[in-house]
């Protein structure tokens, strides 16, 4: 099941069959990175695989290795480049309530540096149980040992 149903047209497919213009910045057989329209940053990249794929569950898990490995090797640019970048940070909403407004898979790669306009906005002072902590763990270890049984049997 498709984490999101189709909505028409794909921005993102198609600036991948090169029907809508992209500033690209990295493109090869697997994968497509270009500068957001409405950046946050100075340098704000998307990297989308060209497979669609509307959200996590639906992307093949090589394209998902292949998009890190491609954001890490933009970072490394970005740091090497005469751009002011004292850091990066990576970003991927999966679903509405994560924040994902096109629902084709993509990974945020975000030049930083001190005093740039870009925050993330969370309460970092919850702690919860040890025994709260372990609880939640044990039903996401139960419904992986699920997945891998189903995976395997059929």
């Amino acid at each position: 099941m498709p984490s999101q149903p189709d909505t028409g047209p794909c921005i993102f497919c198609e600036i991948v069959a090169e029907r809508a213009p992209a500033s690209v910045v990295y493109e090869d057989d697997t994968c497509v990175a270009f500068l957001d329209l409405r950046p946050v940053t100075e340098v704000h990249t998307l990297i989308i695989p060209k497979r669609h794929a509307a959200g996590l569950q639906d992307l093949d898990p090589a394209d998902g290795a292949h998009l890190f490995t491609t954001a890490m090797r933009l970072a490394t640019a970005l740091r090497r480049s005469d751009l002011r970048c004292d850091g990066v940070n990576l970003f991927l909403a999966d679903g509405e309530a994560a924040g994902q407004e096109v629902f084709h898979v993509h990974l945020h790669l975000f030049l930083r540096f001190a005093g740039d306009s870009f925050r993330i906005d969370a309460d970092w002072s919850t702690t919860p149980s040890r025994s709260s902590l372990d609880e939640i763990a044990g039903r996401l270890r139960t419904v992986l040992t699920d997945t891998e049984s189903a995976t395997t049997s059929a």
